[in-house]
C-alpha cells in the first residue's frame, strides 16, 4: 500500500516538474522568437528598401563611352548597392513575354529605351534623398528620365516606422506577461508544498535554510526549460535562414549569442525570483491561513 502511495506521489511529482518546465519552456521560447524579431526587424526593412529600383532612362544618342562612365560613378557612389543595365532589345523581349505577343511585329520599331536599374542602399531610401539623386542624374544631358516609385518609398518608409513603434510595445507587454507565466507556474508548484514549508518552519528551520532548496529546484527546472526553448529557437532560425537566405539571419553571430545566453540567464533571474516570493509568501502565512 505504502509503496502504490510512494509511486503515486512520485507520478503527480514529476507530472508537476514536467508542468513547471513545459510552460517556462514554451514562454521563453516566444519570447525568443520575439527578441529574434526585433534584432532582424532593421534587416527586414531593409530587404524591402533595396528592392525598390531607380531607372535611369538614356536618349539613344548616348555615347558607349558616357553610359559605361555613368555606370562606373554610379558603382562608386555611396547610395548603390547594385546596378543593371538594360538594352532596349531585353527591354523588349522582357516586355513581349509580359504581354504575350511581339508588340514590334505591329510598330515596326522598338520604341522603349536603354536603361538602367539602380537599387538603392536602404538608409538612402528615402522621399528627398532619392529625389536629389534623381535631380542629379537628370542633369546629364545623355539622361531622358529617371523614374521610381515615389508614392512606394514614402508608404513604405511610413509603414516600418509604425511597425517599428508597435513592435517595441508588444515586446515590453510580451515581457511582461512571460514574467506573469513563469511566476504562476512557480507559484503553483510551490503552492503544492505550502504545508512542507511551514513544517520545516515550525522545527525551526530558518527562512534561508528553507527557501534555498525550493530556489535551486525551480532554477534547475527553468534550466531545463531554457535549453528546450533554445532548441526550439535554433531550429526555427535555422529554417527561416534556409528559406530566406537574403536576410543573413546567422550573419550576426555575437548578437545571436547575446540573445540565446539572455533567455537563458532570464530564465535563471525570474525562476529565482518567482520562487524567492512565492516561498517568502507562505513563510509569511499563520498555519490556519494555508487552507485558504
Amino acid at each position: 500500500m505504502a509503496s502504490s502511495f510512494e509511486k503515486f506521489q512520485r507520478r503527480r511529482l514529476i507530472s508537476s516538474y514536467f508542468s513547471v518546465i513545459l510552460s517556462i519552456a514554451l514562454v521563453l521560447f516566444l519570447l525568443g522568437l520575439l527578441g529574434l524579431l526585433v534584432l532582424n526587424s532593421k534587416k527586414v526593412a531593409d530587404h524591402f528598401k533595396e528592392q525598390i529600383a531607380l531607372t535611369i532612362y538614356l536618349k539613344d544618342d548616348a555615347k558607349d563611352v558616357e553610359v559605361k562612365q555613368l555606370e562606373k560613378t554610379l558603382a562608386l557612389a555611396d547610395y548603390t548597392k547594385s546596378t543593371q543595365f538594360v538594352s532596349k532589345e531585353e527591354a523588349a523581349e522582357e516586355h513581349s513575354k509580359e504581354i504575350g505577343e511581339n508588340f514590334m511585329d505591329f510598330l515596326g520599331y522598338n520604341p522603349l529605351q536603354n536603361s538602367i536599374d539602380v537599387y538603392l542602399k536602404a538608409d538612402f531610401v528615402d522621399a528627398a534623398q532619392v529625389k536629389e539623386i534623381a535631380d542629379n542624374l537628370l542633369a546629364k544631358d545623355f539622361v531622358e528620365e529617371v523614374n521610381y516609385d515615389q508614392p512606394l518609398i514614402s508608404l513604405l518608409n511610413d509603414n516600418i516606422k509604425k511597425i517599428s513603434l508597435w513592435i517595441v510595445i508588444i515586446s515590453g507587454v510580451f515581457t511582461l506577461i512571460a514574467v506573469l507565466l513563469i511566476n504562476s507556474a512557480i507559484r503553483l508548484s510551490v503552492y503544492s508544498k505550502r504545508f512542507t514549508i511551514k513544517t520545516m518552519q515550525m522545527v525551526g528551520a530558518t527562512k534561508g535554510f528553507i527557501r534555498r532548496p525550493f530556489i535551486w529546484l525551480s532554477m534547475k527546472l527553468g534550466m531545463v526549460g531554457a535549453l528546450i526553448a533554445l532548441g526550439g529557437m535554433a531550429a526555427v532560425l535555422y529554417y527561416l535562414n534556409q528559406t530566406f537566405p537574403e536576410l543573413e539571419l546567422l550573419a550576426d553571430p555575437v548578437i545571436l549569442a547575446i540573445l540565446f545566453v539572455g533567455v537563458f540567464v532570464a530564465s535563471v533571474i525570474i525562476t529565482w525570483f518567482s520562487t524567492f516570493l512565492a516561498t517568502q509568501r507562505f513563510l509569511n502565512l499563520r498555519t490556519d491561513e494555508l487552507y485558504y
